[in-house]
């Protein structure tokens, strides 16, 4: 298998892989867009395990169970809210790079990303796409000998469309 990278368009929370990446907020107690609907998906024990983990620093990931999802495992990763950040690219960079590292460091071959920090952080598709493709691709490069999936799970067709184009998939 090594590198492989899918685009996707769906609910994140019905995908069949081993972890789904969550676009929290720092509490990692939910909240609105993807971050709730994950919450919902997986149910009560998710809230517990999360108040647990002591927040998250943005840029950072931590890894819980899957609880009610097909997935086994979720990574919280927390992105940069656009406009009120002085490098938000690298921040962005940061999620997807440590939420691969730690998927790696937990045995974990397939991972679907939501669209980090284009929801009510504001950061625009157009701008986060290429930044996601070219840190899951530099990530994928530096780690050829781990078997790994990414999946890029886009809400709509704007996302779905930019994305395959980045891709070329």
């Amino acid at each position: 298998m090594r590198g492989i990278i899918e685009v996707y368009k769906g609910d994140i929370t019905k995908l069949d892989c081993e972890c789904i990446v969550n676009a929290a907020n720092s509490s990692l107690l939910g909240g609105g867009g993807v971050d709730g609907a994950i919450h919902r998906a997986a149910g009560p024990e998710l809230l517990r395990e999360c108040r647990g983990l002591g927040g998250c620093a943005t840029g950072q990931a931590k890894i819980t169970k899957g609880y009610k999802l097909k997935a086994k495992y979720i990574i919280h990763t927390v992105g940069p809210v656009y406009f009120a950040c002085d490098r938000p690219a690298e921040l962005l960079t940061d999620c997807y790079r440590n939420s691969l590292e730690l998927a790696a460091e937990n045995g974990i071959h397939s991972i679907a990303f939501p669209g980090i920090s284009t929801g009510v952080y504001g950061y625009p598709v157009s701008e986060a796409a290429p930044i996601a493709a070219a840190a899951v691709q530099r990530w994928l490069n530096e780690n050829s000998g781990y078997d790994m999936k990414v999946i890029f799970v886009c809400f709509d067709d704007i996302s779905y469309n930019l994305y395959k184009d980045i891709i070329k998939v």
